[in-house]
This record gives C-alpha cells, sequence and structure tokens, in this order.
C-alpha cells in the first residue's frame, strides 16, 4: 500500500487502510472549488485509482458553521472564458469521482450550492446534518449547472424536482434533501 503524498493546500488528508478521507479546507471563500482544489482532486483520484479504498468527502468550518462547499470559486469563473467552459474543469473531476473504484461518501454540513452541490451528487452516497442547504443558484448568476447537476441530478431525484431546483435556484433543507 502507497501512502498519498504531496502539497496539498485546499484539501486536508487523513488516510487509513480502508479509507482516504479528505477535507475541502478553503474555509475563508466558504471551501469555494478552485482551480488549486480541483487539480488536488485529480491527485487524490489518480491515487484511489491505483490503490483502491472508500473515499470521504466533508468540508470545513466557516463562521462557527459547518460548510461543505458554496459552489465554483467566482474569482476564478469571471475569468474563464468559452474555451474554459468546453473544457469542462469541474466536470471532468466529478466525473473522475463518480467513476471511482470504491464507494464515494459525501459527509455535508452546511451549504453544498452549485459546484458543491455538483461534487455531492457524483457522490454514490450522501449523508448530512440538519443544518444542511443543497442547491443550484447558477440562474441567479446566469449560468448553468454544468459540472454533473443538469444530468446527475434528475437521477437522483426524478426530473420535475431537477427542473426545479436547475431553473427555479431551489435550495433544498435538511427535511427536503432527506424526503426526495
Amino acid at each position: 500500500m502507497t501512502a498519498l503524498t504531496g502539497d496539498f493546500t485546499a484539501l486536508r488528508l487523513e488516510e487509513r487502510e480502508d479509507r482516504l478521507h479528505v477535507v475541502l479546507d478553503r474555509p475563508a471563500v466558504r471551501n469555494a472549488i478552485d482551480a488549486t482544489m480541483v487539480g488536488e482532486l485529480h491527485t487524490v483520484c489518480a491515487h484511489l485509482e491505483r490503490t483502491p479504498k472508500i473515499l470521504i468527502l466533508s468540508g470545513t468550518e466557516a463562521g462557527g458553521r459547518g460548510i461543505f462547499a458554496s459552489g465554483a470559486d467566482i474569482a476564478q469563473l469571471r475569468e474563464r472564458r468559452r474555451d474554459d467552459a468546453l473544457a469542462g474543469i469541474n466536470s471532468q473531476v466529478f466525473d473522475r469521482i463518480h467513476k471511482l473504484p470504491m464507494p464515494v461518501i459525501a459527509a455535508i454540513d452546511g451549504y453544498a450550492l452549485g459546484g458543491g452541490a455538483e461534487l455531492a451528487y457524483a457522490a454514490d452516497f450522501r449523508i448530512a446534518t440538519p443544518h444542511l442547504k443543497l442547491g443550484q443558484p447558477e440562474t441567479g448568476l446566469g449560468i448553468i449547472a454544468a459540472a454533473g447537476g443538469l444530468w446527475r441530478l434528475k437521477e437522483l431525484v426524478g426530473e420535475p424536482v431537477a427542473l426545479d431546483i436547475l431553473l427555479a435556484g431551489r435550495i433544498l433543507d435538511a427535511d427536503e434533501a432527506l424526503a426526495l
């Protein structure tokens, strides 16, 4: 068994024989998913493709409250252009996570919005606290949930609910998400 090593700045890792716990660790920006985090998640995936074990994804606290991931880093989104969108920067890593050979668990506390929700949808299991706020607010920004939300959410909750979440920007609380 080889241990995962490297310089990680956006993630904290705790590896054991049977699992790898990855903590999204950018609390100053509510764990916004940026290029650094995407690259580090690719490194995690490469390791798990060679050394399969359960992956647990969770977030950190920000301002005294738990947060999974607030979405894509808006500052970087503003810099992206058409070619970046077509490259599917976030969707590629979320697809890779979804295809890992062992179960992936998203342990969600607090906000999982936009890209953060799409990361959670890529997991095999989503376990949340009562503080969950899950949804796709992209419509308010004039963009779409193109990193998995458009296709994975329909599989998880059915088309009518997925359309409500995707097109109306509906945010689910923990009780609503559990019921669905």
